[in-house]
């Protein structure tokens, strides 16, 4: 059956507010850190562009059309909200910052979980999609998107190579997950920050 019109929309819809808000804001801010020199910010926003990077890898294995693709979606929006509100410390020091760049941080921080909380249960509705033999035609249309980000980007690389970098970017995304939840561990080098706050 072929997706309905308002779906289609809400995807691409999805995707536009994926770019401004995961990837074009968080950049401008942490130019912004580091031209104000506000270390809790760049940071925070260093660890955000870890973790975030998992919907990159989405895209990637998203172009090839592999179902796994629709697990690590769902599991990147839900580790992006954790990543933006886990650091305390962090987070009470830009609080604390009378600085514009920590203000529009904090305004950047509710909106992107507004639009996460909103997208984890959209997109959550399709992680069925991830053990399926074949998709659907409703899980085949959040390809689209990403195939339109290969016509600008890649359009003369194969789709298999493409998803094979989705692969391998998959693999070392889990090994460094595994590495830093390590790091984490009561007494690791993470589970003490100083803050170097700014005022």
């Amino acid at each position: 059956m072929i997706p309905q019109g308002w779906l289609v929309d809400a995807i691409w819809l999805d995707y536009s507010l994926a770019v401004a808000l995961t990837v074009v804001l968080p950049l401008s801010l942490l130019v912004w850190a580091f031209g104000v020199g506000l270390r809790p910010l760049i940071q925070l926003l260093i660890v955000y562009w870890r973790v975030s990077s998992l919907l990159a890898v989405t895209v990637y294995l998203m172009i090839a059309g592999l179902p796994v693709s629709f697990l690590t979606g769902a599991m990147a929006r839900l580790l992006i909200l954790v990543c933006v509100w886990f650091w305390a410390d962090w987070s009470a020091a830009l609080q604390q910052s009378r600085t514009w760049a920590a203000r529009v941080f904090l305004l950047w921080r509710w909106s992107l979980t507004g639009y996460m909380g909103v997208g984890i249960l959209f997109s959550g509705a399709f992680v069925p999609c991830a053990f399926r033999g074949s998709l659907s035609e409703a899980c085949r249309a959040w390809l689209a998107p990403p195939l339109g980000f290969r016509e600008i980007f890649h359009p003369n690389v194969p789709v298999e190579l493409l998803g094979g970098v989705g692969a391998f970017g998959l693999v070392a995304y889990l090994l460094y997950s595994v590495y830093f939840v390590w790091r984490l561990r009561p007494g690791g080098p993470l589970n003490s920050i100083s803050t170097g706050a700014e005022e």
